[in-house]
């Protein structure tokens, strides 16, 4: 049976993470592990709400279940996460890993951050003659980024310069942070610094953007640093000085690190990678590295990346409209399962859509909940095939996490993605062995289109649906049940369109008037007048079985008679009339008493223009026949 490894982290530093799966998996090379990733992508201004529900794919795996556990903190800054996927592993009894982060409950891998930071803080200072400096960091709670600003600190103090960091600003890893910062100094007209640095690469080239908008040029009027040597960064104008962390041997080394801890080595708690500042044109550096090569190659990736995105994109338009032309849950299941059958070139033959049973099932009763921690017990497949073969049950335990899954098998690597709204759990979605959907953000765009047009459907469909029960109140008379009014108006619109349209149009209308109400109501009181309505509806209702009937108002009832109500409209017609009482106006009345004026009409091609003139004549009919009963 294969080992399991679970990984917990944001897919936001999504180069060095896939940097770190790869050097996982190619230590991982005796082909009996399979690497299981749970990925989410929130933010710090995401409502409370959100964050929860991305994060709940945190909760989805049963560490009982796992070999061992690591926690990816380049890309996962959240504390109170971090102390739950802890405290679960050590209730498991597995050894977890902390990349990025030093805790004293668990086991540490990462680089030398520190040595790293005092280089390039050294390499300002010595070869460019920096003697201002901001440093734009992280957040407080970062290991990483508060590592790298103690190392600048502590070179600085050591060289009697501790004067020249002149400010830390912490942007808690969002460029727009830099923007508004950056846009308030230019603004204000204040001294810029000789030097930012840049707790990574992404703030670094934000700063950038920004300083260019207010005419200043970088490296020329001010210096750049970053931290992490992306890929983006090597191309970028100016290409970013910065430090590579070496994330590809950091992986290998997390998996050597489990190796040692289950193997019984409880000594070795931390394994540290060498890393090492990369000078650039953003530091006017121009002589290490080529960047106008990378920029080429760049170039020539485009095309083939353009048309990429372009098929992607169709794809999940694709998905979108599949999924909001569906009037009905079970037609959004079948749809969609046929859509992925059909096409699932950029899925997989191993990808997996698995829905909360409840998704369903709350679309038609909103007092139905969402789950908002956990995955239930039996999760609903919309669609699933591993390795080409589809999962042919209907439910799935996620406890098992992938359906169809091989424990002796070759090793994959596994990516779970949290489909939601808010902190209300719709499922999951599985991918297997995409590292460079990770690595180019293709991921996180279809989870995001996927929750969004499942959320979509999920409302445009209850809406629908509590319309539709709104207007079937307003449609229907709630004394006796049967249609009002408003209802017939619409009936009247729908005959009149047919009449304008249709050449072989048949149908009748037929009208009552019940006899005797008011006497009723004025001798035993309305509810025995309300008694009667009921009673008389009842009565029409059973002759005319196959025929909608209204009742406009008061004491008026209109039956539409089509179909085999119309072709026997003359012996229906003869049987409510045997049916009733002899109308009286003498009291008492008897018990059962019903007394009804009926008239009929047909529509004649040849004469009527419109509903009204079928419904007239039949009016005319029906107050023939109560003159016709009164007066026998």
């Amino acid at each position: 049976m294969k080992k399991k490894i679970a990984v917990f982290t944001t897919g936001w530093c999504a180069e060095i993470l896939s940097q770190f799966i790869t050097g996982m998996a190619g230590h991982l090379n005796d082909g009996n592990t399979d690497i299981f990733l749970f990925l989410c992508y929130p933010i710090y201004i995401d409502t409370d709400a959100f964050k929860k529900g991305d994060m709940n794919i945190f909760n989805l795996p049963d560490l009982h279940d796992f070999d061992g556990a690591v926690i990816f903190a380049s890309g996962l800054d959240f504390k109170d996460r971090i102390e739950n996927i802890i405290a679960r592993c050590k209730e498991a009894g597995i050894p977890v890993i902390m990349q990025g982060a030093k805790r004293d409950d668990a086991c540490f891998v990462g680089s030398d951050n520190y040595q790293a930071a005092r280089d390039l803080c050294e390499h300002m200072i010595k070869e460019h003659g920096v003697k201002r400096l901001t440093f734009f960091a992280g957040t407080k709670e970062s290991y990483d980024s508060e590592l790298r600003l103690k190392a600048i600190k502590d070179y600085l103090a050591d060289n009697g310069h501790e004067e020249y960091l002149k400010e830390v600003f912490y942007t808690n890893w969002e460029n727009a942070a830099v923007t508004k910062k950056i846009s308030a100094i230019c603004e204000a007209e204040e001294l810029l610094p000789d030097a930012f640095i840049c707790a990574n690469d992404g703030l670094a080239m934000e700063t950038c953007i920004t300083l260019g908008r207010y005419g200043y040029d970088v490296p020329g009027d001010v210096l750049v640093t970053g931290f992490d040597f992306l890929e983006d960064s090597k191309i970028f104008d100016p290409s970013i000085a910065s430090v590579d962390q070496c994330f590809n041997e950091m992986g290998a080394a997390a998996v050597s690190l489990l190796r040692d801890v289950t193997g019984g080595n409880e000594q070795r708690k931390e394994k540290i990678i060498p890393c090492k500042f990369v000078p650039g044109e953003s530091c006017g550096c121009y002589e290490f590295r080529n960047s106008d090569k990378l920029r080429r190659r760049m170039g020539r990736d485009k095309y083939y990346k353009r048309a990429l995105t372009t098929y992607f994109n169709r794809k999940l338009d694709i998905i979108d409209s599949t999924v909001l032309a569906c009037k009905t849950y079970e037609e959004f299941k079948k749809n969609l399962h046929d859509l992925l059958v059909k096409n699932h070139d950029y899925e997989g033959d191993s990808f997996h859509i698995l829905l909360e049973p409840n998704f369903g099932l709350s679309i038609y009763d909103p007092d139905i909940k969402l789950n908002t921690e956990g995955y239930s017990r039996n999760m609903e497949v919309i669609y699933s095939t591993e390795d080409g073969r589809s999962y042919e049950e209907p439910t799935f335990n996620p406890k098992d996490l992938v359906p169809g899954y091989d424990s002796e098998g070759d090793s994959h690597l596994y990516l779970f993605l949290p489909l939601h709204e808010e902190e209300l759990a719709y499922g999951y979605i599985i991918f297997r062995d995409c590292p460079e959907k990770l690595e180019d953000r293709f991921l996180h765009s279809y989870q995001k289109r996927m929750s969004l047009v499942f959320d979509k459907f999920r409302h445009a469909l209850t809406l629908d649906l509590i319309n539709k029960r709104l207007l079937d109140l307003m449609r229907k008379d709630p004394l006796t049940g049967v249609n009002n009014r408003i209802a017939y108006d619409d009936k009247e619109k729908h005959l009149q369109a047919q009449i304008n349209t249709e050449p072989d149009l048949r149908f009748a209308i037929a009208m009552f008037d019940v006899n005797s109400l008011k006497l009723i109501n004025d001798s035993l009181g309305h509810e025995a007048g309300d008694e009667y309505l009921i009673r008389s509806c009842h009565l029409i209702c059973s002759v005319f079985k196959h025929s909608p009937i209204y009742r406009m108002g008061g004491d008026e009832f209109v039956a539409v008679l089509s179909g085999e109500d119309y072709e026997n409209r003359e012996s229906l017609m003869n049987k409510i009339n045997e049916l009733m009482s002899p109308y009286s106006d003498a009291l008492p009345l008897p018990p059962d008493y019903v007394s009804i004026a009926c008239g009929i009409s047909s529509y004649d091609i040849n004469t009527d223009k419109s509903v009204a003139d079928v419904s007239k004549r039949a009016d005319e009919q029906m107050y023939k026949d109560k003159a016709a009963k009164k007066k026998a």
